[in-house]
């Protein structure tokens, strides 16, 4: 895999501007962006807003850091397992494993295409089937959307040399770099600082944990 100039901009560290510059150049930020601006405007369009409309964005933003570290452990963190002749192994752990390869490697940062368009679909199912009315259900969507941008330019940024400029960035960097090149069966959380990582008892003191031969190499020995 050959690398942009600006992806070579990256490895030699950068300013926001620049990275954002990057991050826009990759698909995921626009789907989600997209998504977020078309139930953005239905939401607006449609009205009947209720005080449901407000519990429902504070639900889904105080739970997001236990749904994330549930994500990260039990998709993105599993092990292929074979039924007869078939191989379960979803797109989302298969390129997981690879993005802990490389952890550097800009393109596998990002959601991929696939399994987000699948995502963004079921979102709209969940929207016009679950909810009791449409408008909440837009609600639920936008919201999601929402969390869903922050938590890919969040995740991008991190491996980017980008520097923590701020106590509460650099809490977050600092917790999943350890995830990646000290041992990845410890501090899940992605857009968080040890917040679900404490309540699973995921967040040890790093000083306390051995290096693991395997955070390149997910179920396995180093190739």
């Amino acid at each position: 895999m050959t690398m942009s100039d600006t992806e070579r901009t990256l490895r030699r560290g950068l300013t926001l501007r620049a990275a954002a510059r990057e991050f826009a150049r990759h698909p995921s930020p626009w789907m989600i962006g997209v998504t977020l601006m078309v139930s953005l405007t239905a939401r607006i369009l449609l009205g009947d807003w209720q005080i449901t409309d407000a519990i429902v964005p504070v639900a889904i933003i105080g739970l997001f850091p236990m749904y994330e570290w549930v994500i990260h452990v039990t998709i993105l963190h599993w092990r292929p397992r074979t039924l007869g002749p078939l191989t379960l192994d979803s797109e989302l752990a298969r390129e997981h494993r690879k993005h802990h390869v490389d952890p550097r490697a800009i393109p596998l940062i990002f959601i991929p295409t696939r399994s987000l368009a699948v995502v963004i679909a079921v979102l709209a199912a969940i929207a016009l089937l679950v909810f009791p009315r449409v408008a909440l259900g837009l609600t639920f969507v936008l919201t999601v959307t929402v969390v869903g941008l922050v938590y890919e330019w969040t995740h991008y940024l991190i491996h980017t040399d980008y520097k923590p400029k701020h106590a509460m960035y650099r809490a977050i960097w600092r917790n999943h770099r350890h995830h990646h090149y000290k041992n990845e069966h410890y501090w899940f959380t992605v857009t968080t600082a040890n917040t679900a990582d404490r309540l699973f008892g995921t967040a040890p003191d790093p000083a306390a944990v051995p290096t693991s031969r395997t955070a390149r190499h997910l179920h396995g020995e180093p190739a």
